[in-house]
C-alpha cells in the first residue's frame, strides 16, 4: 500500500483487471444512512459501499480547518498519532504533494495500480465547497463506469456528512488540529456554513487565517433569485471582545438582509445596533456588496475598510472607492451605496487590513493575485493564506481574511456539474 506521497503511474480508467461492472445503487447507501445514527452515518456508507465493490477499505478524509491537511475519521482501532476523544481517532494528514491535495485541486478522481488491485481517491464536493475524498482500496482495478459510480457516491456522501454535522460534533472536533479558543468558537459561528460556491454566473471563495490572538473578522455570502450578497466585515480589539463585538454586527447585518433591507438599510440598521448596544469607541470597519443577478451590476457600501484588489485583463488594481467612517462611529449615519463596475472575467479580492499590515505589510498581495490567476478561488484563498503565514512565520498578529469572487456574467443560468465541481472552473494540477 502506497504512502500518500508516493507517486505512482496511473493506468488508463478503462483498464480492467477482473469481472463485470458491478452496479453500486446510490438509493441503498442512503437508505443505510437513515437507519445509522447521525454519528455512524459516513462509516454506514463506507460500509455498503465497500461492500458493494468488495473494497478491503474505504476511507473519508475530511479537509481540516487549516485548508493544509486532511483529517481520516475512525473509531474502529486504534491510530498511532491520531487525536482521540473516547474511541473516536482524528489522524492528521498534511496535503502538500499528496495525491489528496492533487485530487482536490483539480477535483478529478486518482486511480493507480496497486499490486493485483488498485487504490481510488475520488473528491466529495457540493457546489465547489471540497469536503473532502474518498480512498478506497480494491481487489482489482475498476473499469470507467465502476469510477463514475464511485464518484456519484461520494458526491452523495457529501450531502451526508452536510447533514450529519447539523446533529454530531465529531466531524467539527476532527477538522480541528489545534483547539480552538473561545474567542475563535465564537468567530468560528459567525462564517457561512459552507466556504465556496460555485454558481452559474459567479464562484466565490472565503477564507480566514485566525491570529493568535484572535481579532473579530468575518466574512459572510447570501444567494437568492436575483441578487448575490456578500460581506467582510473587521472588529476592532482582539481576543472575546472583539468576536462579541462581531457577533453584534454580522447579526445585525444578517437580521436585515433576512428582513428584506436594501443594501443601505442594512448598513444603517448595522450601524445602529453598534450605536445603542457596543460600549463607547468600539466599531467594525467593513464592505457590503450586492450584485444584480439579471442586470449584472454591483453596489457596494465602504465602512472605513481596506480597499478591494481587481485583476482585469491580467492586471491587478485596487478598485478605488470613497471611504466612509466605519460602523458604529456615527450615530443615525446613513451610508452611500457606491455602483462597482463588474466585467465578466474579472477575479475581485476583498481583504481585511490582517493582509497588509504590521509583520505583514511585505507580503505583495497584488503580485500574489497574479501568480494564482489560473486556480479556482477556493485555492485562490488557500495560496493568500499561505502566503501570509510564510510571510510572517507562522506569527499572524491580526486576522487575515479574504473573499475571492470570480464573476463571469451573462444571464442567471445553471452552472455546468460533474458531481458537485464544475470541471472547466477546476484547479490545474499542482
Amino acid at each position: 500500500m502506497r504512502s500518500p506521497g508516493d507517486v505512482a503511474p496511473t493506468p488508463d480508467v478503462g483498464q480492467r483487471l477482473g469481472s463485470e461492472d458491478i452496479v453500486i445503487d446510490v438509493g441503498q447507501l442512503l437508505e443505510k444512512v437513515e437507519t445509522a445514527a447521525p454519528i455512524d452515518a459516513v462509516e454506514a456508507v463506507a460500509a455498503a459501499l465497500g461492500e458493494m465493490l468488495e473494497a478491503t477499505t474505504v476511507t473519508l478524509l475530511i479537509a481540516d480547518f487549516t485548508g493544509r491537511a486532511v483529517v481520516r475519521l475512525t473509531s474502529a482501532e486504534l491510530v498511532d498519532g491520531a487525536r482521540g476523544r473516547g474511541i473516536e481517532q482524528a489522524e492528521t494528514l498534511p496535503l502538500a504533494g499528496t495525491v489528496y491535495d492533487q485530487v482536490l485541486r483539480t477535483q478529478e478522481a486518482d486511480v493507480r495500480a496497486d499490486g493485483d488491485g488498485a487504490v481510488m481517491v475520488v473528491p466529495v464536493t457540493d457546489r465547489g465547497d471540497a469536503i473532502g475524498v474518498i480512498e478506497l482500496a480494491l481487489p482489482r482495478y475498476p473499469s470507467a463506469k465502476e469510477v463514475a459510480d464511485v464518484r456519484s457516491a461520494a458526491h452523495a456522501l457529501a450531502y451526508v456528512v452536510i447533514a450529519a454535522r447539523r446533529h454530531t460534533d465529531v466531524f467539527e472536533w476532527g477538522q480541528r488540529s489545534a483547539p480552538f479558543a473561545l474567542a475563535a468558537e465564537i468567530q468560528r459561528r459567525l462564517l457561512p456554513a459552507s466556504y465556496t460556491c460555485e454558481a452559474g454566473q459567479f464562484t466565490l471563495a472565503g477564507w480566514l487565517e485566525p491570529a493568535s490572538s484572535v481579532g473579530g473578522d468575518t466574512f459572510d455570502y447570501n444567494l437568492d433569485r436575483d441578487h448575490l450578497q456578500l460581506s467582510i466585515t473587521d472588529a476592532v480589539g482582539h481576543q472575546v471582545d472583539a468576536a462579541l463585538l462581531a457577533t453584534l454586527l454580522v447579526g445585525s447585518l444578517r437580521n436585515g438582509r433576512r428582513g428584506g433591507m436594501d443594501l443601505a438599510e442594512q448598513a444603517a440598521y448595522a450601524n445602529d445596533a453598534l450605536d445603542q448596544h457596543a460600549p463607547s469607541g468600539q466599531f467594525v470597519t467593513g464592505q457590503l456588496m450586492r450584485v444584480d443577478l439579471r442586470a449584472g451590476t454591483a453596489a457596494i457600501v465602504n465602512a472605513g475598510h481596506v480597499l478591494p484588489l481587481r485583476l482585469r485583463n491580467g492586471r491587478v488594481e485596487e478598485v478605488q472607492l470613497r471611504i466612509e467612517p466605519p460602523f458604529g462611529v456615527v450615530p443615525g449615519k446613513t451610508f452611500e451605496v457606491q455602483p462597482f463596475s463588474l466585467e465578466p472575467g474579472d477575479r475581485i479580492v476583498f481583504l481585511t487590513d490582517g493582509m497588509q499590515e504590521r509583520n505583514a505589510v511585505r507580503l505583495d498581495v497584488a503580485r500574489a493575485m497574479a501568480d494564482t490567476a489560473d486556480l479556482h478561488p477556493r485555492e485562490v484563498v488557500h495560496a493568500l493564506g499561505a502566503a501570509i503565514l510564510e510571510e510572517t512565520g507562522g506569527d499572524l498578529r491580526d486576522d487575515a481574511t479574504m473573499i475571492c469572487l470570480d464573476w463571469y456574467g451573462g444571464p442567471p443560468r445553471g452552472r455546468t456539474t460533474e458531481q458537485g465541481a464544475d470541471p472547466g472552473r477546476a484547479s490545474p494540477p499542482a
